[in-house]
């Protein structure tokens, strides 16, 4: 914890406090063996005033992809801290920690609205080829094409349009140039868009009931309302 104050207090992403507002603060394990900040804004969020905007609609979205042949999938970094806290409201964002009370300066993960905001801004700046070549999910793109020439020149303008807006990705999270790909919980390929089979093999796997009283315990997570 004192390693992550260190660090965002140097590139200024949050200051000391004196704000009365606090929100209890702890790291989550991720997928990689990292560990990610996360702020318990439930208080804040009770009161905040939504932000009306609209996320992709995945499936919607994936019906463009008829006649693509290559794919790029690109994960972008530190997303939401490419987005300032209104001025004067930074207090609101304060959070308490064994090495002091501090407040952001950008958008930090937790916030009810942050999710629509940063997909306004993403839309803002691909607005000219979304539903083209790019489909863009909050902090994922997708980027895909008829021809491996065509995709060059198509993943070229994303990354050359991320970086323009200081915009940038983990490469380590990239998939460049693919004739499949997974995306969003979707295997992607020429062929057609499936479910990717990692994230329903909990139900593929599952035995086939034996009993009626197997079948009882089984219907409510295909009909929650039974």
């Amino acid at each position: 914890m004192e390693k992550y104050i260190e660090e965002v207090l140097a590139v200024g992403h949050i200051r000391p406090s004196t704000s009365p507002a606090v929100a209890g603060f702890f790291f989550v394990g991720k997928k990689d063996g990292g560990l990610h900040p996360c702020i318990n804004y439930r208080g804040l969020n009770a009161i905040m005033v939504r932000y009306p905007y609209p996320l992709t609609l995945v499936p919607a979205a994936l019906n463009q992809l008829r006649g693509a042949r290559f794919f790029t999938k690109l994960d972008l970094r530190s997303a939401y801290n490419l987005v300032r806290i209104w001025k004067g409201d930074e207090w609101k964002t304060a959070f308490h920690t064994t090495h002091g009370h501090y407040e952001y300066l950008i958008m930090p993960f937790g916030l009810t609205n942050a999710s629509a905001v940063f997909q306004s801004l993403m839309d803002k700046v691909f607005q000219d080829i979304l539903g083209k070549w790019v489909i863009v999910y909050i902090d994922d793109i997708l980027v895909y094409s008829t021809s491996l020439e065509e995709h060059v020149r198509h993943v070229r303008a994303v990354l050359s349009r991320l970086q323009q807006n200081h915009i940038y990705v983990m490469p380590e999270k990239c998939e460049f140039h693919q004739t499949t790909i997974t995306f969003l919980g979707y295997m992607i390929s020429w062929q057609g868009v499936k479910m990717d089979l990692t994230k329903v093999c909990a139900v593929t796997e599952w035995p086939n009931p034996a009993a009626f009283p197997m079948v009882r315990q089984l219907l409510p997570a295909f009909h929650p309302e039974l």
